[in-house]
């Protein structure tokens, strides 16, 4: 078992990651929560794998629960479902002492967060990520919400579970694409902070793709902690926070024009080709580690290029209402080398334009 911190004083809270604690998570919360009841918030394909084992198990721990359930995917991550899931949860009785459980990947955790931050002006949520994605990066943080018409995640709040459960054994009922969906997370956490773990990202391929347990249990350790650190520093992204954003701005761009056909970790790692490139251009990055980066994420099945059927004024669109956006600037996370990226607004459309198409 590993045992990581997220610092943040009155709001610091652990993440637990280890085999098999799907299992222990009701006889965790029997013995030290007080909660008057429990609503685990799943969709309707992570309910029917765990969601209701949990719930039983929660039932034979003496804990009163309830199973929420909406339908599966980004689009249906939008306030829709957060008005269906409250209005469930106060006719099923869910008072101010309730708590929820978000069980499922990145978007059930987003739309269980913003349900927790605003009901009743916000209740106690725990996170138990069931993809990849969710486990090294979307459950640590506190970063809810949903997307709107306009753009991706604009309407959310900062607001931090009281415990993170990584059961890495769930991971072997992700489908290869979901899989490699959240390498672009990890490969990113490496990018931006730690060139060590990059590496071992290359020299481990075929054990992480294996899902070897040892070594799975290492990346999601390693993504955990580099998260854990950079949110301790800065919870709200007011400045170094930001590096978690590297590939990010171009990728809600280009994930937002497909009409969430491309899967949040594909266009991301599209974005952080498009990111390098800029910095190509603009000369603090060289031509070897936009090679090194392209190499790393096309080992890992990752998309490198935005599709050539893709609106590119509908991505120019959606860059301009990116929630990064601050007056008529928007910040790009631009890499000098891995594990070493800086923070700029000095991008002008031309150079956006030379790497969109």
């Amino acid at each position: 078992m590993s045992i990581l911190h997220v610092g943040l004083d009155e709001r610091s809270y652990p993440i637990t990651i280890q085999p098999g604690c799907l299992q222990s998570v009701a006889s965790e919360l029997a013995a030290g929560c007080s909660a008057s009841r429990y609503g685990i918030i799943s969709d309707d394909t992570v309910a029917g794998l765990y969601g209701r084992d949990l719930r039983e198990s929660l039932e034979r721990a003496g804990l009163s629960c309830d199973l929420l359930v909406f339908d599966h995917g980004e689009q249906h991550k939008h306030l829709g479902t957060v008005g269906a899931l409250i209005s469930q949860a106060a006719r099923n009785g869910f008072d101010r002492k309730s708590m929820f459980i978000a069980l499922g990947g990145g978007v059930v955790g987003d739309v269980a967060g913003f349900v927790a931050a605003t009901y009743m002006r916000g209740v106690p949520f725990i996170q138990i990520p069931t993809s990849l994605l969710a486990q090294v990066d979307s459950s640590v943080g506190g970063k809810t919400g949903v997307d709107i018409p306009e753009g991706k995640n604009l309407v959310g709040a900062f607001y931090q579970p009281k415990a993170v459960y990584i059961d890495p054994e769930v991971l072997a009922t992700l489908p290869k694409k979901e899989y490699i969906n959240g390498m672009a997370e990890v490969i990113k956490h490496g990018i931006i902070r730690d060139e060590p773990y990059y590496r071992m990202l290359g020299e481990r391929f075929e054990q992480i793709m294996a899902l070897d347990p040892g070594v799975l249990k290492d990346v999601i350790e390693g993504s955990c902690r580099i998260k854990a650190a950079v949110v301790s520093a800065d919870e709200q992204e007011y400045d170094l926070r930001r590096i978690l954003n590297f590939g990010h701005t171009i990728g809600h761009a280009v994930e937002a024009a497909s009409g969430f056909r491309i899967a949040h970790g594909f266009a991301v790692a599209i974005g952080m080709t498009a990111a390098t490139r800029i910095g190509l251009g603009k000369g603090t990055a060289g031509e070897e580690l936009l090679k090194d980066i392209k190499s790393m994420l096309k080992r890992y099945e990752l998309p490198t290029e935005i599709p050539p059927d893709l609106d590119r004024a509908l991505i120019k669109s959606y860059l301009l209402t990116d929630k990064k956006r601050v007056g008529s600037r928007t910040s790009y996370i631009l890499p000098r080398r891995i594990g070493d990226v800086f923070i700029t607004e000095e991008v002008s459309e031309a150079e956006i334009d030379a790497v969109i198409g």
